[in-house]
C-alpha cells in the first residue's frame, strides 16, 4: 500500500476520503492541525470525536499539530472577508501538513477540506499544490463532494458529533447572525 498524509478537518469530514483512499490501494494516516477552530472547547470536541471515529474505523493517527491559534488569526485578521480568510486558512493548514507529510517521509498527502460543498474547492486545490510544490511531496487532489451525502452517513453510523459551522470565530459569527 502507498502511504499517503490526510490533513483531517474533523471525524465526520474525515469518513469518506479515508474510504476513498483505502479503496485506491493508499495507507492513509490522518493528521488534525486546526488551530481555526473556535473556541477551543470546539477544537476539543472536534479532535475526540476524530478519535473515536479512528479507533472505530482503524485509522492510524498523528499527534495532532499545535493549536497555534494566535498565527492563524494573525492570518485571518489580514483580509477577514470570507474569500480572503479562507484562503488564508487553507494556506496555513496545508502548508503544515504537508511539511509534517515531508518530515515524516510519505510521498503525498491530502485534506478532508476536498469532502465539504461549504468550502472553496479550487482555493483548496490550489493551497495543497502550493504547499506540495513547497516542501516537496505530492498533493492528492481529489473532488470528494460527490461523496458529501454518503459521509454524513457514515458519521450517523459511528454516531460522530456533527458541528454546524466550518470552526471559525467567524463563520461562528455568521451561523448566529446569518450572514
Amino acid at each position: 500500500m502507498k502511504p499517503v498524509l490526510l490533513h483531517i478537518c474533523c471525524g465526520p469530514c474525515a469518513t469518506y476520503p479515508h474510504k476513498a483512499l483505502r479503496e485506491e490501494g493508499f495507507e492513509v494516516v490522518g493528521y488534525y492541525f486546526n488551530p481555526n477552530i473556535h473556541p477551543y472547547s470546539e477544537y476539543q470536541r472536534r479532535l475526540a470525536t476524530l478519535w473515536q471515529y479512528a479507533g472505530q474505523s482503524g485509522l492510524n493517527l498523528l499527534p495532532p499539530g499545535e493549536y497555534d491559534l494566535a498565527a492563524y488569526l494573525k492570518l485571518a485578521v489580514e483580509d477577514p472577508s470570507r474569500p480572503g480568510r479562507c484562503r488564508a486558512c487553507y494556506r496555513f493548514r496545508l502548508d503544515r501538513a504537508a511539511a509534517e507529510a515531508a518530515a515524516r517521509g510519505y510521498p503525498a498527502f491530502s485534506t478532508t477540506l476536498l469532502v465539504s460543498p461549504h468550502q472553496d474547492h479550487a482555493a483548496v486545490r490550489e493551497a495543497g499544490e502550493w504547499a506540495a510544490a513547497r516542501h516537496g511531496v505530492g498533493f492528492l487532489s481529489r473532488d470528494w463532494r460527490p461523496g458529501w451525502r454518503e459521509s454524513r452517513a457514515l458519521a450517523r453510523q459511528f454516531g460522530l458529533y456533527r458541528q454546524n459551522y466550518c470552526g471559525c470565530v467567524f463563520s461562528e459569527k455568521e451561523r448566529y447572525l446569518g450572514e
